[in-house]
């Protein structure tokens, strides 16, 4: 594996890409995508955010590409434990009001926190493609492009500047999915108080 990520990394751009479709598609690459890109951004800073767009882009793929499989191979599981299991369909019915929340969260802070299983159950669930992709890349572009600003900025200690601040990283994660969760409760129960009554029909 460090011998791909060094081949990858000869390549630039062009590499990263590759490795962000590999990384999000399921190939396990911890902080891999990230550590390439700083470094490329570093050390090639003329390419710096163009490698941060390839990134976007190669991170939209590889998740699409788990996401269809999740959707082909987990289909006929789904339907075989939500009508089998109150639990199974609990967790469904959380996953559709919630659930994408747990993919924006991972996807947009570079820490290590767990997305590939948020995703597959994106695929089960059936969250719409598009709704699904929107979010994954709404997450990628200011997660790609402040690293790439980061090892502009930062070059060689840009590493170091991200590692000393990853407990405020973790915070801003709890932060940010109590706001969410919070933002789509207001936002549920304003749209129950506008239905109209069933005993008013």
């Amino acid at each position: 594996m460090r011998q791909l990520i060094e081949t990858l990394f000869a390549w630039g751009p062009l590499g990263l890409f590759i490795l962000a479709a590999l990384d999000s598609a399921g190939v396990p690459i911890p902080g891999g995508v990230d550590a390439l890109l700083l470094v490329l951004s570093s050390t090639r800073p003329d390419v710096a955010y163009l490698s941060a767009g390839l990134a976007v882009a190669g991170s939209a793929v590889g998740s699409m590409i788990l996401f269809y499989i999740a959707r082909t191979g987990g289909e006929v599981l789904l339907h075989r434990h939500t009508t089998a299991s109150p639990r199974a369909a609990k967790l469904r019915e959380w996953f559709d009001t919630y659930g994408l929340i747990t993919v924006f969260i991972p996807a947009l802070l570079p820490i290590p926190l767990p997305m590939k299983v948020f995703v597959l159950c994106a695929g089960v669930f059936d969250i719409h493609p598009a709704t699904f992709l929107a979010v994954v890349v709404a997450a990628r572009l200011p997660r790609y492009f402040g690293l790439a600003y980061l090892g502009v900025r930062f070059q060689e200690g840009a590493l170091d500047y991200l590692k000393s601040h990853v407990g405020e990283l973790l915070l801003l994660a709890a932060a940010l999915f109590v706001i969410l969760v919070l933002a789509v409760k207001i936002a549920g129960r304003r749209r129950a108080r506008r239905l109209p009554d069933p005993q008013q029909l």
